[in-house]
C-alpha cells in the first residue's frame, strides 16, 4: 500500500478525532440546561460526566486504528500485533456500544418531560456503526490470525 493512501487516513482520523473534541468540550455549553450556569457547574452534570467517560473508548478505537496505519507503514500488517491492534478495536467499539445502550436506557426510562425520541435514534445511529466496526475489526482479526498463523509456519518449515 502507497504511503499516501494510509497518511490521508491518518489525517482523516486526526480529524475525526479533533471534531469530536471540540465537539464535546463545546456542546455543553450550548445545551438549554446550561443558559444560566458557570462553567465549572456546566460540566458537574452527571449526565456530562458520563459522556466523557463514555467518549473513552471512542478515542481508544481511533488511536487503535492510526496504530494500524502505523503497522502497516511499517510493513508490518501481518504480525501478532496487527492482530492485537484489531482485537483493541473490536473490544473499543463494543464497550462504546455498552456505554450507549446504558445511556438510552436511562433516557428512556428515567428521564421524563423531554421526548426520547431524538437520542434514543441518535443512540441507534452511534450502535449501528459501532456494530459495522467492530464486526469488521472481528472478520479482519480472524483473517488476519490465520494469515499469521501460516506465515509462522512457512517461516519454521523453512
Amino acid at each position: 500500500m502507497k504511503r499516501g493512501s494510509t497518511l490521508f487516513l491518518k489525517v482523516v482520523l486526526i480529524l475525526i478525532g479533533v471534531v469530536t473534541l471540540v465537539g464535546l468540550i463545546w456542546f455543553p455549553q450550548t445545551e438549554g440546561r446550561a443558559t444560566n450556569l458557570d462553567l465549572i457547574s456546566i460540566y458537574k452534570d452527571p449526565f456530562i460526566i458520563y459522556i466523557y467517560m463514555a467518549s473513552i473508548p471512542f478515542f481508544v478505537g481511533l488511536f487503535q486504528a492510526f496504530k494500524l496505519l502505523n503497522l502497516i507503514d511499517a510493513n508490518k500488517a501481518f504480525t501478532q500485533d496487527a492482530v492485537h491492534t484489531l482485537k483493541m478495536m473490536k473490544l473499543a467499539s463494543l464497550t462504546l456500544i455498552g456505554f450507549i445502550a446504558l445511556a438510552m436506557l436511562y433516557i428512556r426510562f428515567f428521564v421524563h418531560g423531554d421526548d426520547p425520541a431524538g437520542p434514543t435514534a441518535l443512540g441507534i445511529i452511534i450502535s449501528f456503526a459501532s456494530i459495522v466496526i467492530a464486526t469488521a475489526a472481528a472478520i479482519f482479526q480472524r483473517v488476519l490470525q490465520n494469515a499469521v498463523d501460516m506465515k509462522s509456519e512457512n517461516d519454521l518449515t523453512v
